[in-house]
């Protein structure tokens, strides 16, 4: 399936584009592509010829309910060394398999493999995909045709479902707090990891250079916040680091150097948050009393940390139960693909613990 002029894919042919194609119906098309006696070998052969020039790819779906196999699901996953995607990777199997799916994942953030590269190696195995792609949702659904993909975090463009948070509640929560708590120098600092870096530039969403390193923030959160932080009308600064605890800690350690009076940090994830908070003990300083920190997600790790991370929480539970219903009535015909009702939207609750 090829990109059209406007760099979108072009819309997957279906069955009923090679049944014309071959002027066969469409059961003697379902007959020949999945393998089914009762049609003559010219005719399979001829079917499979045109659907190959066609770009069609059957459903492996519609398949299993010919066959009566299980409904196979990928899930691409970025890293699963972040708490959070084992958490929400842990609530998609559940519910899945309260359904009779097969789970089948792909921990892509090794050895350069980006979200596009891991559908594809799915592809050939599964009847859809859910994933956190870090940008390549219309490669990815070129790339499984007629096959649901449900993106999160991300524009979900030409892909059939996606799962998309409300940052700007979010940010509103925690800069609102931050401001109640007198804070007068606020710093944001956001992710900047090498598979969004990695994205071609049509696909990135930048933000002015940071004050500090001069990169710029890649996230969707990222540009949430920033502009919540213009509208405030104090100082603020804004930074990035790739998405580790070691990371974060070393870049608000130089931010600590060369802003001194920075007084609150509202952090990508609370990952990343663990890493601020000793950054800001290394620096002498006391949380709260000195400089508050507010992480984002809401994964238990916030609450071993010295103080206990207060945070902007999802919880994951409901986000895995969302993806999963959403492809429960993508698979069923429930729901339309690119419609209304597949584009959804979760929202963030603050919870305050000690840090802020």
């Amino acid at each position: 399936m090829s990109p059209t002029t406007s760099g979108r894919p072009a819309k997957p042919a279906t069955i009923l584009d090679v049944a014309a194609a071959a002027g066969v119906s469409r059961q003697t098309v379902t007959r020949a592509m999945n393998g089914m006696p009762g049609i003559r070998e010219s005719t399979r052969e001829r079917v499979q010829e045109l659907a190959r020039e066609l770009g069609y790819t059957p459903s492996r779906f519609a398949k299993g309910l010919v066959q009566g196999s299980r409904t196979s699901v990928g899930l691409a996953i970025p890293d699963l060394t972040n708490p959070y995607f084992p958490a929400f990777a842990s609530s998609v199997v559940e519910l899945a398999t309260q359904r009779g799916w097969h789970i089948v994942v792909d921990d892509y953030g090794h050895g350069g493999r980006s979200g596009l590269d891991a559908v594809e190696h799915l592809a050939p195995h599964v009847d859809a995909v859910i994933g956190y792609l870090g940008g390549y949702a219309d490669q990815a659904q070129a790339a499984l045709g007629r096959r649901p993909l449900i993106v999160l975090d991300e524009i979900p463009g030409g892909a059939a479902g996606g799962i998309n948070f409300d940052y700007a509640r979010a940010g509103k929560l925690a800069v609102e707090h931050l401001r109640t708590m007198r804070r007068r120098s606020i710093a944001y600092l956001d992710a900047c990891e090498s598979r969004h870096l990695g994205l071609p530039p049509e696909s990135r969403d930048p933000l002015a250079s940071s004050p500090l390193d001069g990169g710029v923030p890649c996230t969707v959160r990222g540009k949430a916040v920033a502009r919540l932080l213009d509208g405030t009308g104090t100082p603020w600064s804004l930074l990035a680091a790739e998405e580790t605890a070691g990371a974060a800690r070393a870049a608000a350690a130089a931010l600590l150097r060369e802003r001194r009076d920075t007084d609150g940090i509202l952090v990508f994830n609370d990952l990343m948050a663990a890493g601020v908070l000793k950054a800001v003990a290394d620096a002498g300083l006391r949380v709260p009393e000195d400089c508050a920190v507010v992480g984002m997600d809401g994964i238990p790790l916030g609450e071993l940390l010295t103080p206990e991370l207060s945070t902007l929480a999802l919880d994951l539970r409901e986000v895995g139960r969302a993806a999963v219903e959403l492809l429960d009535g993508l698979l069923t015909g429930a729901i339309e693909p690119g419609s209304d009702a597949s584009r959804l939207t979760l929202v963030h609750q603050l919870i305050l613990r000690k840090s802020a």
